[in-house]
């Protein structure tokens, strides 16, 4: 099965979203493009970005389980979706075991983090509600702890470490 392309990925995802709308108001689809962007500029692939566009999809009914099941995604991709599902009742705690157990998943809900606590979008919304929403954030990113800083001279490290013995 051929895979899906980027753009089709997009493509289903505003699909999917058609006609909702954030706390805010605005069209549910620039959540997921500022996702998308935001895993793009923290140095996220391809199926981290495809991810990006479809990490409500499932949470939200827009897209089931099962079509998750047969897309034509990577495994990997499947993966981070699923990661990033929060089930009902499920403890904050969980969620984030569940996110930092999946390769590629923490950047993705890294991004989604960033734009959800953006000031700017947390401005439209009513003092309870951005104070209730800044903690929940604040709170998840406690759960995930502090972001992976590249160490220098680690891409070399990790590229000697492939190297066939014979080529050191």
């Amino acid at each position: 099965m051929t895979q899906l392309t980027p753009a089709e990925v997009e493509a289903l995802a505003r699909t999917a979203h058609q006609g909702q709308t954030d706390k805010a108001g605005r069209p549910y689809a620039e959540h997921l493009a500022a996702v998308a962007e935001g895993v793009r500029a923290r140095g996220g692939d391809a199926e981290q970005i495809a991810a990006a566009w479809l990490h409500d999809s499932v949470e939200d009914d827009a897209l089931s389980e099962e079509w998750l099941a047969d897309a034509a995604l990577s495994p990997r991709t499947k993966a981070i979706v699923r990661a990033l599902t929060r089930r009902r009742g499920e403890p904050p705690e969980a969620y984030a075991r569940r996110i930092l157990a999946t390769p590629g998943a923490r950047l993705v809900k890294e991004a989604d983090l960033a734009h959800n606590a953006d000031p700017r979008r947390l401005a439209a919304l009513d003092g309870p509600t951005r104070a209730r929403l800044t903690a929940k954030y604040a709170r998840m990113r406690a759960l995930l702890g502090p972001e992976p800083r590249p160490q220098p001279g680690a891409d070399a490290e990790a590229e000697r470490e492939t190297e066939p013995k014979a080529e050191r």
